[in-house]
């Protein structure tokens, strides 16, 4: 079965882990631009694509309307009971799901999916649930890596850069 959604953890995923204040106590984050890419790639392919997080950030906000993620959840202390109700409510099963994350809170919320990815950077206890480690670091392209993951197992890499990029490759 192909996966046909992707949930998506921030903090240490899709970024470095950092948590960075301007002098005005904005929150800042750093974001990946292959990650994006990556995203394009997994929409294009058919794959819903999900945040997931236990923080609130302005930022992650504007780098999910960046990408056209409108399944963004932030707050959610629970991950494993909010994910297992979105799955539940969207007639996804458990091999139709793939998780990318990196840390401790994450453990549960994998433990509902059938394709677990995580960063090269991520504790020691995410490494041994994970399917695939990324050889990219949280916020360095760990995402891109695990859609390229995805994409190249069940055959839909090509198609989707095509469709994507308009390249042949």
């Amino acid at each position: 079965m192909m996966i046909r959604l992707l949930v998506l953890d921030v903090d240490g995923t899709m970024t470095d882990g950092g948590v960075y204040y301007d002098a005005t106590g904005n929150e800042l984050k750093k974001f990946a631009i292959k990650d994006g890419a990556g995203l394009v790639l997994a929409r294009t392919a058919g794959i819903r694509v999900m945040i997931c997080t236990g923080r609130e950030c302005e930022a992650v906000r504007r780098r999910a309307a960046d990408l056209k993620i409108t399944d963004i959840y932030q707050n959610v202390s629970r991950k494993a009971d909010f994910l297992r109700d979105f799955m539940a409510q969207n007639g996804y099963t458990r091999e139709e799901a793939a998780y990318c994350g990196d840390d401790l809170n994450d453990l549960a919320a994998m433990a509902l999916c059938g394709f677990v990815a995580c960063p090269a950077d991520a504790a020691p206890e995410v490494k041994a649930r994970a399917d695939y480690q990324c050889p990219q670091r949280g916020g360095e392209g760990a995402v891109r890596g695990a859609v390229e993951h995805i994409l190249r197992t069940d055959g839909r890499w090509h198609d989707a850069v095509k469709a994507a990029f308009g390249a042949d490759i």
